[in-house]
């Protein structure tokens, strides 16, 4: 043979090993039923992954893989987002993200007015001091650092980011009630830009709580103004989501218009049955600002109850200083008894769950100390039944014991409410909770049945048994829409070039098990779940796998366009 004719043969069989690579792929979804994550109605296909993306979405009856799954009679769909997770801690601890990956989730939105970093040396030694029995050693300073420690530890989701507007503020004026200097809210600004170049989605508030509530309106419009060019979306707890409701709105709103900046609202809802009322007027508030041009959103949990801290009961004012200055107020008489006053009245000033939720609808749910784990499961007013005090005094007598905040799920919202919100189109969802196991430490605390089962509730009560809304819009406000609001790249629909997050579940069996009275429960019906490309839930048992990346912002420095 000819040189010039080996050299043909050699390219002839090159053209031959491409091809037949081509159609060589690492795993094969064939015969679903694909909902792509637009809203567009269903269609039947196959779907190839080739390393960490979706390859050919299509007939692939001739091709091959390492990995094959039939997924014949299940949806298909993109990986689900969850705007609003605190597994900022789960995943150290555990970093399989047991409750959130059995109902699809892989991404994990953190920043609810705390993220992880910025963090200085007091805030360090803050949070290493208030650890419980799990423990995590924090080697990181920045938010990006936190994020990154997180992916090389091993992380079963995706994780992402906004920098938190409270962690700001400790950062640079501590727990202070007062607006920060000048000098102070420069360098805030600086960390903000900093978390957005390391990949930070936005800046996110958390304003009832001390010592958030202490920030005014110019001071997040400033954050924001450095955020915006980076292409930051500011999302907030609002200032209150009862008594000032629609007032709260109209704040956020002002501040995406000065900053130039989108908005989100964190968990979307009328808390109180007197504000019960003001959903309409709070759709017409968003969807009037929409149709002016403004970018506003939302996002909730399928729940008529939320869960926060017994700080919430109590007036921002005597918690500044944080839990030690907090504690010794209570722990005076004369303080005591305005504490007291103040709980007992309905006000517009700050965030009274107290009188919004009443002493028969918190049920206590976390304790630090051993010896009060016994009230788990409790109301506070059976706790205070038990002592012979009034709540009030048993909710302040807790936190001084607890050497907490304590946990408490708070009934607020009306079913009506939630049932109505779950379908507006311009709404996303968020768990506002771990990811947790049903093992190890998480069994020391109960929680709220969210954490195990928001997604799934959506997906089973209110899709298929209530048929709120269809399939397709729902895996739509559960992945693409988030993921554009957000700015992810390659992320959120099932498209040839996206990340290989998808989802593989069981419409007509998807369901949420989880309950007040016993939360620790696994989801049923999602069957498989790659992330990442990689399989990380196999015939609804999780591989073990540990995929997941760090999901960074528009603004990080690290793209290569």
């Amino acid at each position: 043979m000819t040189t010039r004719r080996f050299h043909q043969a050699l390219l002839i069989l090159q053209v031959l090993l491409i091809s037949g690579c081509a159609s060589h792929y690492d795993v094969i979804l064939r015969n679903g039923t694909i909902y792509d994550g637009t809203g567009a109605p269903p269609y039947g296909a196959d779907i190839a992954v080739k390393g960490e993306k979706i390859a050919r979405i299509g007939d692939l009856s001739g091709a091959q893989s390492e990995t094959e799954i039939d997924v014949t009679g299940l949806a298909v769909a993109p990986g689900f987002i969850n705007m609003l997770s605190w597994a900022t801690e789960s995943l150290l601890i555990d970093g399989r993200s047991q409750s959130d990956i059995r109902q699809g989730v892989t991404l994990e939105v953190f920043g609810e007015g705390m993220s992880m970093g910025p963090i200085n040396n007091p805030m360090r030694q803050f949070l290493l001091a208030r650890q419980g029995e799990a423990r995590f050693d924090i080697p990181w300073t920045t938010l990006g650092e936190y994020l990154e420690h997180l992916e090389s530890r091993g992380v079963s989701t995706n994780v992402a980011s906004f920098v938190g507007a409270t962690t700001l503020r400790i950062h640079e004026i501590g727990y202070e009630d007062r607006p920060p200097t000048a000098g102070e809210l420069t360098r805030m600004q600086q960390l903000v830009a900093q978390a957005m170049e390391e990949g930070a989605l936005g800046v996110g508030s958390s304003l009832i709580y001390a010592p958030a509530f202490y920030a005014e309106t110019d001071e997040l419009v400033a954050l924001m103004t450095t955020a915006a060019p980076y292409g930051g979306r500011y999302i907030s707890h609002m200032r209150s989501e009862g008594n000032q409701l629609l007032e709260s709105i109209d704040e956020l709103i002002d501040i995406a218009e000065r900053s130039g900046a989108p908005a989100e609202i964190y968990h979307l809802k009328m808390s109180g049955e007197p504000n019960w009322h003001k959903i309409g007027a709070t759709i017409d508030r968003v969807e009037q600002a929409r149709a002016r041009g403004l970018d506003i959103t939302a996002d909730m949990y399928t729940y008529t109850a939320g869960s926060t801290g017994l700080d919430a009961a109590m007036p921002p004012w005597v918690q500044e200083g944080g839990y030690q200055s907090w504690v010794a107020r209570l722990k005076n008489p004369m303080i005591r008894a305005r504490v007291a006053s103040e709980m007992l009245t309905n006000t517009d000033k700050w965030e009274n769950m107290f009188f919004l939720a009443g002493a028969d609808n918190m049920l206590l749910v976390g304790f630090r100390n051993p010896d009060l784990r016994k009230y788990t499961g409790l109301t506070l007013a059976e706790v205070a039944s038990e002592r012979n005090k009034p709540a009030h005094e048993v909710a302040m007598d807790l936190v001084i014991e607890d050497g907490s905040r304590v946990q408490v799920v708070y009934f607020m919202m009306s079913e009506e409410n939630v049932a109505r919100l779950v379908a507006l189109p311009w709404v996303s969802f968020g768990s506002d909770a771990a990811s947790m196991a049903t093992e190890g430490v998480f069994l020391n605390r109960s929680t709220h049945p969210r954490a195990y089962g928001n997604f799934a509730r959506l997906l089973g009560k209110y899709v298929r048994d209530e048929q709120r809304l269809s399939l397709e819009e729902a895996i739509r406000k559960l992945s693409w829409l988030p993921a554009k609001n957000l700015k992810l790249r390659g992320r959120g629909r099932l498209a040839e070039g996206f990340f290989a997050d998808i989802t593989v579940f069981n419409p007509d069996t998807i369901q949420d098990h989880a309950t007040f009275d016993a939360p620790h429960q696994y989801a049923t019906g999602m069957i498989h779940v790659l992330v990442n490309g990689t399989p990380v839930l196999r015939d609804s048992e999780h591989t073990g796998a540990t995929p997941g990346q760090v999901v960074r912002g528009p603004g990080w420095t690290g793209w290569v366009d």
